[in-house]
């Protein structure tokens, strides 16, 4: 069942999204060579604790505060002590914060270094899909014409867009309908009505579309173990426009 949310409910997410964007503000200058994911975690939760807030994981049973990806790891990165960031890498940042029960999520792939120009050229095209989907996401469109958007830059370029796991509702939990595909689909296409808070999120592989489970059981790795790039907004839906609630802009 789609939740439509009502101002007070999108204030709420609207403050914490707000938070998570400050969050990433001050996260994304610290990620360098030498820290592990681990550390990463670490400065996240300690300012999400620090102004009230708490990782929107949790709810999953995910063992970290946020998902942190490198490389080939597409999404659901389990933070590690061993998983040390190297000069070049692509590390992927998935956060949600509850505050007060109102749900963020947010991520930033973050270019780490002197990284190669094909793989800042993904991120590039990565963020050009995003912003393709965003624009799409208007009232009386469809779900599909988000997808469809993702779908056609990237497969412009010649990436593989993963199909098992997709953008989706947002706000009052950390994952709610409708599903928001990054390609065309068979599954429910509802009308993007004003009230919708959705979470709009291009993962893109530098390769196949195709990717496995690892052995931790969270961890999403591209087949062909070449990169992926992951970009991600929640967006509140108006009559008459979208609100991007995780810009990193963000009127203070």
């Amino acid at each position: 069942m789609i939740r439509l949310k009502n101002e007070e409910e999108i204030a709420g997410i609207r403050k914490s999204c707000h938070l998570l964007a400050d969050m990433f503000n001050e996260i994304i200058p610290k990620v360098r060579p030498g820290l592990s994911t681990f550390d990463v975690d670490k400065l996240c939760l300690d300012f999400m604790t620090r102004y009230g807030g708490k990782p929107a994981w949790y709810r999953e049973n995910f063992p970290g505060a946020v998902c942190i990806s490198i490389n080939e790891e597409v999404i659901h990165g389990v933070p590690s002590k061993r998983r040390i960031i190297h000069d070049g890498d692509l590390v992927s940042i998935d956060a949600g914060i509850d505050l007060d029960g109102f749900i963020s999520d947010s991520t930033h792939t973050v270019l780490v270094g002197a990284v190669k120009p094909e793989h800042r050229k993904l991120d590039e095209v990565t963020l050009e899909c995003l912003a393709a989907g965003i624009s799409a996401c208007r009232t009386g469109n469809r779900i599909s014409d988000i997808s469809n958007a993702v779908f056609e830059v990237a497969c412009r370029h010649g990436y593989g867009v993963v199909y098992d796991y997709c953008g989706h509702g947002v706000g009052l939990d950390v994952h709610e309908d409708p599903n928001v595909p990054n390609c065309p689909s068979r599954g429910p296409n509802p009308r993007i009505q004003a009230g919708m808070v959705l979470a709009i999120e291009p993962m893109i592989n530098l390769g196949t579309a195709d990717v496995y489970i690892a052995d931790d059981g969270w961890t999403v790795v591209t087949e062909d173990h070449l990169p992926s790039a992951h970009e991600e907004h929640t967006v509140a839906v108006y009559p008459d426009h979208t609100e991007i609630l995780t810009d990193l802009r963000h009127p203070s």
